[in-house]
């Protein structure tokens, strides 16, 4: 039996709290690090399960790495190795990371198929395809994807999706590549903006970063640096919608509330104030919600890490609310578990039509991914009586102190301990 969090509704959340570093930027900046050898320390990090499984992966691949709380430090050799294997990279998505510095550093990378959150196929032709122009050949093999290279050259590529993942990967092998490399259609999200800044720190030459096409003029080689990581703007939301589910009032501190632009807008469609400052947001809700509807883009369109809790909001909203999945086809799996809670919600397609209601009723529910689990511990914040929410180990990946933040805040939750957290 696996850890459940046990999650009573009715309280009203109020305070504030202040987020760390986003995992989706610190995992990357660990495997960027990679490009220079030396030492490459990394403050405000997320304490978060998948920061010690990025930094096995690195010490498989012959880094010394040190996890002192908030400061991640990476000791990177003359030489790295260049295969990183199953058993590290199978039990989470972003060590593919590693693809790009590692074609970069040694001209050939064999990078295990990696696991991950269950929210649907994230293939890697467009992260191949990118490699191949700058010179790479790439194949499927065993299991693992090889790519290798004589050297590689800058190359004019554009991408057919703006992929977060192909970016980076694509990014971290230009640095080093000879020539300019221009990527259009390149991935926008302040997570690429902060790999960017940590990498010109480092010594590369990048312009564009934020914008549609990103220009890479290769050097010779890079230096380690010190970085601080960009807050996390998905916790950050998490505890915006929080607020709003609850009818309550919650301060929160360290992000830039320009990264959640859109997401405060729709939230106070929905009924609630929003305050801005220069690090930082404040959402008071008074009131039921109001329903609204939703469509997941790329940055800066509305995050698909934030619609399982958007979901949840329009659950308890007044009115019908339409929620539409572009990015992943697999996300809307946890919306059966929605159901179990009361929830008046229909799937159709990449659509889910939600009648809104003011009550759920407590019931057990399971977690499939990250972000679903926390929706359902937000749904039941407003259900009745005690629901517990079983494979918080999802939870755990992406969310640093979840019980004790959420405790702060006034919920009434708990973990209870399975028989293999014994």
């Amino acid at each position: 039996m696996k850890d459940s969090f046990l999650v009573t509704g009715g309280a009203r959340l109020t305070g504030s709290v202040r987020v760390s570093g986003a995992k989706n930027s610190v995992l990357k900046l660990m495997s960027a690090a990679m490009l220079a050898e030396g030492t490459t320390t990394l403050t405000n990090c997320p304490e978060i399960a998948d920061v010690p499984y990025m930094a096995e992966v690195l010490r498989g691949l012959g880094c010394r790495v040190e996890l002192d709380g908030s400061v991640v430090r990476i000791h990177v050799p003359a030489q790295v190795e260049s295969n990183a294997d199953f058993d590290a990279v199978r039990q989470f998505r972003a060590s593919v990371a590693v693809l790009g510095p590692l074609t970069a550093r040694c001209l050939r990378a064999q990078v295990a198929l990696p696991g991950g959150d269950a929210i649907g196929n994230r293939p890697l032709d467009m992260h191949q395809s990118g490699l191949e122009k700058l010179g790479a050949t790439t194949r499927i093999e065993h299991g693992c994807v090889v790519a290798e290279a004589e050297r590689l050259r800058g190359a004019d590529i554009k991408l057919d999706f703006p992929s977060v993942g192909a970016t980076e990967n694509i990014l971290t092998a230009a640095v080093l590549a000879e020539g300019v490399t221009v990527l259009d259609n390149a991935a926008r999200e302040p997570e690429i903006v902060d790999l960017c800044h940590m990498l010109n720190q480092m010594g590369a030459q990048i312009e564009g970063a934020g914008s549609n096409t990103i220009t890479v003029t290769g050097v010779d080689r890079l230096h380690p640096t010190e970085h601080e990581v960009v807050g996390d703007r998905i916790v950050a939301g998490t505890w915006a919608y929080a607020a709003a589910m609850t009818q309550g009032d919650i301060t929160v501190g360290g992000i830039d509330p320009q990264h959640l632009h859109l997401v405060l807008e729709k939230l106070k469609l929905a009924g609630a104030h929003v305050e801005t400052y220069p690090s930082g947001f404040r959402v008071v809700q008074s009131g039921y919600p109001t329903a609204v509807d939703y469509q997941t883009l790329p940055f800066p369109g509305f995050p698909t890490d934030l619609q399982p809790m958007a979901i949840a909001l329009c659950v308890v909203s007044e009115g019908m609310s339409v929620i539409t999945e572009n990015i992943f086809e697999s996300r809307f799996r946890f919306v059966d578990e929605m159901m179990r809670l009361g929830a008046d919600a229909s799937i159709d397609g990449h659509h889910v039509v939600i009648r809104g209601r003011r009550e759920l009723s407590s019931a057990p529910v399971w977690s499939s991914d990250i972000r679903a689990g926390v929706g359902l511990v937000l749904a039941g914040l407003v259900a009745d009586g005690t629901t517990e929410v079983h494979d918080v180990y999802h939870i755990d990946r992406g969310y640093p102190g979840f019980v004790e933040t959420m405790r702060q805040l006034g919920a009434d939750i708990e973990r209870k301990v399975g028989d293999e957290g014994r």
